[in-house]
């Protein structure tokens, strides 16, 4: 057995709450108990025996659980919808574990996405200084230049900053339906981040699909449709937070 201390907001993650992000922020709230007594101190730590609460209900350590779906066009990503569309837990229903998605796809896009109840993980998996590479296929409207397609690569300018180096390779473009067909691969998540980076040249995206996740595919998966990770792939995902590479 160990006495071994841990934050307070690492306890609250690891149950599968929240991400420790939030967790500080339910702490600085005067959400969050310690045996019993209100702890609203960032710097906290508790022992493996202290009772943790939120909101008055005590946390559990829960079974982590991994999984890769392939989210359809028109689902939300969220645990829930004020005007009733249909989210990607809605396609987990009869799971007893609450999961909640690792980052999030815009509504019209589809592809690979991570759900869990692992708030460390997620964090591990979103947060920008871990650079994981994530692949879209994006289909615009118009026939995109090679200059124009260097500057991508290089970062251009939106209007939350400068974005970071990409890899984009020119799969197709069709002069009588003046279309072009990309796959680009960016190591950030900022909201609608894809979309944007055409739209900056003027280009509007068509269709777009994330079609991996750092080392993990949509093999073998219709939309809709999900799998649990292995073991390994999970492993594999926190090196990969680690070192994170576009190579």
């Amino acid at each position: 057995m160990t006495n071994e201390l841990e934050r307070l907001q690492k306890r609250i993650a690891k149950s599968g709450l929240t991400s420790r992000r939030k967790a500080e922020t339910l702490i600085q709230e005067g959400r969050v108990k310690v045996n019993g007594v209100t702890v609203s101190e960032l710097g906290s730590k508790v022992k493996p025996s202290d009772q943790v609460s939120v909101d008055d209900v005590p946390i559990e350590l829960e079974d982590k659980l991994y999984i890769l779906f392939y989210k359809p066009t028109q689902v939300i990503t969220s645990v829930s919808d004020d005007r009733g569309r249909k989210v990607v837990t809605d396609f987990f229903d009869d799971l007893e574990t609450r999961i909640f998605p690792v980052g999030r796809l815009d509504y019209d896009t589809s592809g690979l996405l991570l759900l869990t109840n692992d708030g460390e993980f997620t964090n591990l998996m979103t947060h920008p200084k871990y650079k994981i590479p994530k692949t879209y296929v994006a289909k615009i409207e118009g026939y995109i230049l090679r200059e124009q397609i260097k500057e991508l690569e290089k970062g251009i300018r939106l209007e939350d900053g400068l974005t970071q180096p990409a890899k984009i390779k020119l799969k197709n473009q069709n002069k009588t339906k003046n279309t072009s067909l990309l796959e680009i691969t960016i190591t950030e998540g900022r909201n609608r981040q894809v979309r944007r980076m055409f739209e900056h040249f003027g280009f509007k995206v068509e269709k777009l699909t994330r079609i991996s996740f750092g080392p993990l595919d949509l093999k073998g998966l219709g939309a809709g449709e999900g799998r649990v990770l292995s073991p390994h792939e999970v492993k594999t995902l926190r090196q990969l937070a680690q070192k994170g590479s576009l190579t």
